[in-house]
């Protein structure tokens, strides 16, 4: 069984929203250009999106945050803007995507010019409660232009945040695709390092790296070789999720406090993980499983999202992209006092 290289956490610059929040992302958004080697002429167009996203949050929300990284998806990387807000929301989405206008108090102008200088864009809002808009901008290949977007069966995304006050992150998350078990099998790993701070985030660094060295398809199995790479750490709960399009089903091992489900617009499915700490402590893995069926996602969150949150509160939400579903749901869950992480699998409807 071998498996492949498809997503995982990486470094996520979050800009609180201040007066300087336009040109501190400008700055951040050209260095990651420069490390993704982004054209002058896109890295212009990176730079404009950042600054209309800012301007939107300051004039528009009540509160908000920007966050800037780059992702990659297997050989492609692309600079990545995020812009979260709790509120008012937007009335008419279509109409501010379509012509970039608003009324007073909603959050509106820019969005129109965002969709048209980015590779890829989207929004989400929930009236009263918050809005989320992606930009991604695409790295080109070698000599040649910035790669069209490939659609696959089952889009993979997530989401880290540290706690106030701490620079690095202690919740990890990573996916990889496995070959030899179906067209489409992807397993996605979700960790939380006990704790916060530096030791957390080593503990969710070699969680990360050991679940990319596994050999192994079945949950259970590669939970445990996390638990060996763990050893000399303070431990960090952990869950391992085999996605099976042939089977149409979900498979999850877990231990520790992360939360797992199957969402669907109306309804969710919970997949359990068991007490203890791998790296410490590793119980008899228990394999749970739930149906995956068209148009659903699975979700695998840290306890630094409350787990109360109801798929029936987000409509619309679990057809956008990964990012943003991931970022929805962390901007409407996530508690101030722990480190944040998510990661996201959705499932396309047949066509």
């Amino acid at each position: 069984m071998s498996s492949t290289f498809v997503a995982e956490a990486g470094d996520v610059c979050w800009l609180r929203a201040d007066v300087a929040l336009a040109a501190a992302a400008r700055h951040q958004a050209a260095q990651l250009a420069r490390g993704v080697h982004l054209s002058a002429e896109h890295t212009a167009r990176l730079e404009l999106c950042v600054t209309e996203l800012a301007t939107n949050l300051l004039k528009h929300a009540h509160d908000g945050a920007l966050a800037l990284r780059v992702v990659r998806d297997r050989d492609r990387a692309a600079v990545e803007c995020l812009s979260l807000d709790n509120g008012p929301g937007i009335e008419d989405v279509p109409r501010a995507l379509r012509d970039g206008t608003s009324a007073t108090g909603t959050l509106g102008i820019g969005l129109g010019a965002v969709g048209r200088l980015a590779d890829e864009s989207g929004v989400h809002s929930l009236r009263g409660r918050g809005t989320v808009v992606y930009a991604r901008f695409w790295a080109a290949a070698a000599g040649g232009a910035a790669p069209e977007p490939r659609p696959h069966p089952v889009a993979t995304g997530g989401l880290t945040r540290p706690i106030s006050g701490e620079q690095v992150c202690g919740d990890s998350w990573a996916v990889r695709a496995v070959s030899g078990h179906g067209p489409d099998a992807l397993t996605l790993m979700m960790g939380d390092g006990l704790g916060h701070g530096p030791l957390a985030a080593r503990a969710a660094d070699r969680a990360r790296e050991a679940f990319r060295d596994s050999r192994h398809m079945d949950p259970a199995a590669v939970l445990g070789d996390v638990h060996l790479g763990l050893r000399g750490t303070r431990g960090a709960a952990v869950a391992i999720a085999l996605v099976d399009l042939g089977e149409e089903r979900v498979r999850l091992s877990g231990v520790g406090n992360i939360s797992a489900l199957v969402a669907t617009e109306g309804s969710r499915s919970g997949l359990l993980s068991v007490p203890g700490i791998v790296g410490v402590q590793l119980p008899r893995p228990r394999t749970f499983e739930a149906a995956f069926p068209p148009g659903s996602a699975l979700i695998m969150h840290s306890d630094g999202l409350s787990d109360r949150w109801k798929p029936a509160d987000l409509p619309g939400l679990f057809a956008k992209d990964p990012s943003l579903v991931a970022a929805q749901i962390l901007n409407q869950a996530a508690v101030r006092r722990d480190d944040a992480g998510i990661v996201v699998a959705v499932r396309g409807q047949r066509p």
